[in-house]
């Protein structure tokens, strides 16, 4: 019987600690609104009572959607980072969740309507896909290093943004759809797009559950893999491929959110350390705890208007990135 060590009982009260901000700033956002809640007409309408369509159907799904979302992006993250083994990488700042969102909006412009259902997630993952394919055989023409990935993924994502504002350009009546996938937003979702994206989660969830037990083998060179008995371009293809995946499901609800992916995996490898057995779920939670609080404050800082969660985000996360930038660069002076 294995016994529970310091480690792990960090990452636990680490993970309950964080657990309970979420459900509080969920029962907060639930709350505020044109028709403002207390907690206690909250929890009436979550069982039925007089508020429960304001509730269930309008601050809910999008209480819902922020967490799974940013807990997906946060998972992302941390396996894009033990793949490319590079601390700066995540799905926003290589560009792969830029190029979900022009995907996306591409299927949305090219297809009828009634087609967008499944045509939007298609061009989500289409654009995932090219946006990974570009950055690893980019990356490696240039060296494969942790700088060149990084600069190369930047890149990519300003060429994917420049692309929709050119779209958007040739296409003028689409630029409110567009927008969504430019800044990122939570505004609008429904218990429709809950059940979708929770349906996508779990069919990602054995994908996870294989990655996770790959990811701290992620750090090892190639030829410690070989002589485990592992294929390094297979293992590491998973774990990107599963990244690529979590991010498509997101971006298909929420927009091409930034900085979720870098955040998330740092401030838990702060917390928890870097196994992958805490380093998951700590990360996961915490891009919940940050979309949600994005949102939030979205909402609240601009009343009766709203910023996207999207924009709050990038706002924490911009000089985050300039920072690990700057500490990357010294640390290799």
């Amino acid at each position: 019987m294995s016994t529970m060590t310091g480690t792990d009982m960090r990452a636990l009260v680490v993970c309950i600690a964080v657990a309970v901000l979420i459900a509080a700033i969920a029962m907060l956002a639930m709350a505020v609104g044109a028709v403002p809640l207390s907690i206690g007409q909250v929890l009436d309408g979550i069982g039925g009572g007089k508020n429960a369509f304001i509730v269930t159907q309008y601050r809910a799904p999008r209480v819902v959607i922020s967490i799974l979302s940013g807990a997906s992006f946060g998972i992302a993250g941390v396996l894009l980072q033990g793949a490319l083994r590079n601390p700066l990488a995540s799905p926003d700042v290589v560009g792969i969740t830029k190029w979900a969102g022009l995907g996306a909006f591409l299927a949305g412009l090219m297809t009828p309507a009634a087609w967008a259902i499944w045509a939007i997630p298609a061009g989500v993952m289409l654009g995932a896909i090219s946006g990974a394919a570009l950055l690893l055989a980019l990356g490696r023409s240039f060296g494969g290093g942790m700088t060149a990935l990084a600069l190369v993924g930047v890149a990519l994502g300003m060429l994917a943004q420049a692309l929709m504002q050119y779209v958007m350009i040739l296409y003028p009546s689409r630029t409110d759809q567009s927008m969504v996938w430019l800044a990122g937003s939570v505004y609008g979702s429904t218990v429709v797009d809950v059940l979708a994206l929770t349906l996508w989660l779990l069919a990602c969830l054995p994908l996870v559950l294989l990655a996770a037990a790959r990811l701290d083998a992620g750090g090892f060179g190639d030829d410690t893999l070989i002589s485990l008995g592992m294929s390094p371009g297979l293992m590491r293809s998973g774990l990107i491929l599963t990244s690529i995946a979590l991010c498509a499901g997101s971006v298909a609800s929420v927009g091409s959110m930034g900085f979720l992916g870098l955040l998330a995996p740092h401030a838990a490898r702060l917390l928890v350390g870097s196994r992958a057995k805490h380093l998951l779920p700590a990360s996961g939670l915490i891009g919940a705890l940050t979309l949600s609080v994005a949102d939030l404050i979205g909402r609240l800082i601009a009343l009766p208007n709203e910023i996207p969660a999207g924009i709050v985000a990038a706002v924490i996360g911009g000089p985050y990135l300039i920072f690990l930038l700057v500490k990357e660069a010294g640390r290799h002076d």
